[in-house]
Formats: C-alpha cells, structure tokens, sequence
C-alpha cells in the first residue's frame, strides 16, 4: 500500500514538451554527436580481430567470476584477439588485467562522466565519450565475439539490445557468448519456457542467437572453433 508522497515524481522533460518550452537541439550539439560518431568508428577501425566482454562494474560479485573473466581475456589475448571492455571497473577491469598480462591489446570504450575517472589502470588504448548513446554505439560495432559474464541492468541491456540488433538483421550475425551457467541458466529457461513456449513472443531459432558455455575455458574452446571467415 503506498502513503505518503508519491515514489515517483512528474516527467519535467515531458511536462516541458507539453507547454512548448523544450529547446531544438543546437546545431553544435548535432556536431559534437556527428564528431563523435567519427572518431569512434575512425578509433575501431584499426582492430581487426577483437572480442568484446561485457559484465557486472560492481566489485560484490564471487571473485570467480573475476578470476574467469581475466582468464578468458588472457587466453584470448594470447591467440590474438584485441580485448574490448567499457574500460570500467569490476568485471571490465578483471578482463583488461588479462590482456595486460598476456602483453595483449588492451582497450576501453569509456564514458566521460564529471567528478570521476572510471578508465581501469589495465587500459593501454582508450577512446572517450560524451554521449552514451554513441558509445554504447561503439560497442556494438567494437568486436567479431561477444562475451557476456554475470551483470546487472546494463549487461542485461547490451546482450537484449545485440540480440535484437542480429534478429532483426540490422548487423551482421556475430557470436555471442554467456559465461556462467548458474547466473545465466535461470534467464535461459525462462526466455524458452515463458517467452517461446507460453507466450510465442520469439521463435525458436531465435534461441541460437546465443551460446552458454560455464567457464572460461569452455568459452575458450568454442571461439577457438568458430570459421576464420567471421574474422576477416
């Protein structure tokens, strides 16, 4: 039962809309977000093979999932991959660590926030971003491999929002990979169970968008066979 005050204010910016008071974005803000579009697709372009791992910025998580995502990243490093991160802590950091210590090519897609450095010490290259929109951009068009660990709401975003950018077909089909099948096993059985079965919200095939392996080495022996093709 709610009392008191509301738990969720008005819309200011929709309220604004209503009474004509929102502003038209000015012709240097559309230029800033055009010159960031530029340099982002301009700074990826020179990686030609990489994996982008995503996962949890929190520091709370089993510290095997840390240990597992720096492995993975070392591995991969050593067979030649570019390690693509948000370039963030936690998870970002753990996966940065690996390529750092294989002498691999370490690299963070980054945000730009006030009053705080959120680039990981394990990053060797690094482009920054004003806008999340065109970096979240950026990393859906970073890597050939996705690898997704354990995360909260904005993991989850990222592998819905790839998932949807493949079955829609507005990018090419690109691996992805879940690690952790007690974390992701859960997720799974509800998308078939409840999403497909129940509900026939997706297809079946749709559920190959996707590939759980439950550690790093599993992860490792599936990219390891993926056709060379995908990387060219």
């Amino acid at each position: 039962m709610l009392t008191g005050k509301p738990e969720f204010g008005p819309n200011e910016h929709l309220e604004k809309i209503r009474r004509g008071k929102v502003r038209k974005v000015s012709p240097k803000t559309l230029a800033n977000i055009n010159n960031e579009f530029a340099k982002g697709f301009n700074f990826l372009k020179k990686y030609k093979k990489a994996v982008s791992v995503m996962g949890s910025a929190r520091g709370g998580m089993d510290p095997k999932v840390y240990e597992e995502a720096k492995k993975l990243a070392f591995k991969l490093s050593k067979a030649g991959f570019t390690i693509m991160t948000g370039g963030g802590p936690g998870i970002m950091e753990a996966a940065n660590k690996g390529a750092f210590e294989a002498g691999g090519k370490s690299v963070g897609i980054n945000i730009k926030l006030p009053f705080e450095q959120r680039t990981n010490q394990y990053v060797k290259e690094s482009a920054d971003f004003s806008f999340f929109f065109t970096r979240k951009v950026m990393l859906e068009y970073a890597s050939q491999i996705y690898v997704f660990f354990p995360g909260g709401f904005g993991t989850m975003d990222e592998l819905f929002e790839m998932i949807t950018l493949i079955q829609t077909k507005k990018i090419r089909r690109v691996p992805i990979v879940l690690i952790g099948q007690e974390f992701w096993g859960p997720l799974l059985d509800w998308l078939w169970e409840t999403v497909y079965q129940k509900n026939h919200a997706i297809e079946e095939k749709d559920m190959a968008l996707y590939h759980l392996a439950d550690t790093a080495d599993e992860a490792y022996e599936y990219i390891k066979k993926l056709p060379e093709h995908l990387f060219n």
